[in-house]
């Protein structure tokens, strides 16, 4: 039997922003750990680019180095004045060149892409965000957004995990986020160090402590896979609904659009359906080993 064809979606007319790659200049360069390992740009568009739509927190772009690939890379910030803020972790041929790349060079971007963070859907309940690792960069327009509207939340519970307290990102912030008194900002790390005075263990743990209203409680989630499994079932124990929970994928995406199929998990494209899921969707797919 012929395998079968991945036929295009039915609303497969797209702008031209997702489907080829628009010119962006890199403005700063901001090393997020000593190792340069993790690093955010600031982009702006070249002169005469019509950039799509503001990125909504948890949406990703695809950015484009000429000559040497393209990856997906969550947005991590927007500026006042209109530049996108992305953060990445150079772990691959692409990601390692762009890691060299400075200010005032020109990358391709083309995007949006994906589902949204549910912020509408946590107006007036408590928010509780869980981090691992880089996963802190997909929330952090989350958290930006609640400080913002912060009368617009009950309880904001923010619980991050590293790897060691070099391994932090967004340390200024995470200084500033625990200095307030009407955020929970909780952080743990894996391995400790002679000046480290924190919680050292599993992000879960966090969870554990409670603080916020089960019954009314929105929880988003974004770290390693088998980081929010354990993370999801914590947050269950602690009596939060399922559905009431959601988890940001990361796959292999080229295409973007659903067409190419490298990000397909079931039934369900990371870059078309996600990467923002519903946790009742994704867990039957965190039971199956090495998925």
């Amino acid at each position: 039997m012929e395998p079968e064809t991945l036929q295009p979606r039915a609303d497969s007319a797209l702008p031209e922003q997702a489907m080829a790659p628009q010119p962006w200049r890199i403005h700063s360069v901001r090393p997020d750990v000593a190792s340069n390992e993790v690093f955010s740009w600031t982009l702006y568009p070249e002169p005469g680019v019509e950039p799509g739509p503001p990125p909504a927190p948890g949406q990703f772009n695809m950015l484009y180095l000429f000559g040497v690939g393209e990856v997906p890379i969550s947005v991590s910030a927007i500026t006042d004045d209109g530049g996108i803020v992305h953060t990445t972790r150079a772990v691959g041929s692409v990601t390692r060149t762009m890691q060299e790349l400075g200010p005032g060079a020109v990358v391709g971007l083309r995007g949006p892409f994906g589902t949204a963070w549910p912020l509408e859907q946590a107006r007036g309940r408590d928010l509780v965000l869980v981090a691992g690792g880089i996963g802190l960069a997909p929330l952090r327009p989350v958290i930006h957004a609640a400080l913002e509207r912060r009368d617009d939340f009950g309880h904001v519970v923010i619980c991050y995990g590293a790897r060691s307290p070099g391994d932090m990102i967004f340390r200024d912030e995470l200084d500033a986020w625990g200095a307030r008194d009407d955020l929970d900002l909780r952080i743990t790390v894996d391995r400790g160090t002679a000046a480290w005075r924190g919680d050292v263990g599993v992000v879960t743990q966090l969870i554990d402590r409670g603080g916020f209203d089960r019954r009314n409680t929105l929880a988003m989630v974004c770290g390693p896979e088998v980081m929010m499994r354990f993370a999801a079932s914590s947050l269950e124990r602690r009596g939060v609904k399922p559905e009431d929970i959601f988890v940001s994928m990361e796959r292999n995406m080229r295409c973007a659009v659903g067409f190419c199929g490298h990000c397909q998990i079931g039934s369900q494209f990371v870059c078309r359906d996600g990467p923002v899921f519903p946790y009742p969707v994704m867990e039957p797919a965190f039971r199956i080993r090495e998925l």
